[in-house]
């Protein structure tokens, strides 16, 4: 079963936007926080953008100024909305929630499986 789904990712070329969305599971709950992270080619995962439960958000320096996270508490979705897009911006783009999940003691980290995100004209 999948806790968290990712969509939204494809190709687009430089200076254009997308935007990503991640959904959780109804079985997971009391989500403290909701992020995305990316890794590119031959690179390792990194943060891209958080946001809690209180709306305290944070940006890597990469992607401040140009994506903004968001999040519908009701829906248990957050989104990535990523604007003039750069060919360093290419990686797989992943989200995560911490939260608690029906019939398990204790919050812990979910990841998606990720979204393939490619900026090349």
């Amino acid at each position: 079963q999948a806790h968290i789904m990712e969509s939204g990712g494809g190709l687009v070329q430089p200076g254009g936007s997308l935007r990503l969305t991640c959904t959780a599971s109804a079985n997971l709950f009391s989500i403290a926080s909701m992020g995305w992270y990316r890794q590119g080619p031959g690179k390792q995962r990194e943060l891209v953008a958080i946001q809690s439960s209180g709306n305290f958000t944070i940006y890597s320096d990469a992607v401040k100024g140009r994506f903004t996270i968001s999040r519908d508490n009701a829906k248990n979705t957050a989104y990535l909305q990523m604007n003039s897009l750069k060919p360093e911006d290419t990686a797989v783009y992943y989200c995560k929630a911490d939260a608690f999940r029906t019939g398990v003691s204790g919050s812990r980290d979910y990841w998606g499986q990720g979204t393939q995100v490619t900026v090349s004209s």
